[in-house]
């Protein structure tokens, strides 16, 4: 036998002899940690099967309360709505509450469902979009069911620049304005959805609407504004 083949050989049981002291010292650690790693991975894909059937499960519940509320069952719309906002997954619950309020204000309790969107917009868990809807719809119903002065400082902080609901919220301050007589009021914020490249067309339409009828009894914008 050479040397080099007589190395090798004693290189080869070497590393043998370290293979099975690491296995004697450490198999059982690996086998732990593989264990744990298959554990692990199955509790996830677990949680994500659990997951998706709660999101569906709370889905379906949503989508019967809308069909129940549009066969006029809104009771029945009401209860299936309270249980998804008590124990549904995701965003359900928030969506729930949103449409609960919105049976009430359907009802005629116009009071009850403004309060019902205070709550949610007070609501820190709920997402903060979710939150500003809430808001908007709150402010919306007290231009028909409050005063002016709640209606508009409801409205205000969302009618600025760059806010998401702008649009809406300046045209729920323009019918405050119109229905109070402050003509001018009213021409400035329907005015400011004429001019915002945002605006839709259905939106232009209906404000097109009220600047005609602003311009009917003299108040248009003046020259240089239009």
């Amino acid at each position: 036998m050479s040397d080099d083949s007589f190395i090798r050989e004693v290189d080869d049981e070497m590393r043998q002899d370290q293979l099975r002291a690491l296995w004697d010292r450490y198999g059982r650690l690996l086998i732990a940690a593989a264990v744990a790693i298959v554990l692990a991975t199955a509790g996830y894909r677990g949680w994500q099967f659990y997951s998706k059937s709660q999101a569906a499960g709370s889905g379906d519940a949503f989508l019967a309360a809308i069909d129940q509320s549009a066969e006029g069952r809104h009771d029945e719309a009401i209860a299936t709505l309270e249980g998804l906002a008590d124990g549904g997954s995701g965003q359900y619950p928030a969506l729930a509450r949103l449409r609960i309020a919105a049976e009430i204000a359907s009802a005629g309790d116009a009071g009850e469902a403004i309060a019902a969107y205070d709550a949610i917009a007070a609501d820190t868990s709920v997402d903060g979009t979710l939150r500003d809807i809430a808001a908007l719809r709150a402010g919306l119903l007290a231009v028909d069911h409050a005063d002016a002065a709640d209606a508009i400082d409801r409205l205000e902080p969302m009618a600025g620049p760059g806010q998401p609901f702008r649009l809406t919220a300046r045209e729920g301050l323009g019918l405050v304005a119109w229905k109070n007589g402050d003509h001018e009021g009213a021409l400035r914020w329907f005015q400011a959805i004429a001019d915002d490249e945002g605006a839709s067309a259905n939106m232009r339409s209906r404000v097109e609407i009220m600047l005609n009828l602003l311009a009917g009894q003299g108040v248009e914008p003046a020259v240089g504004e239009r």
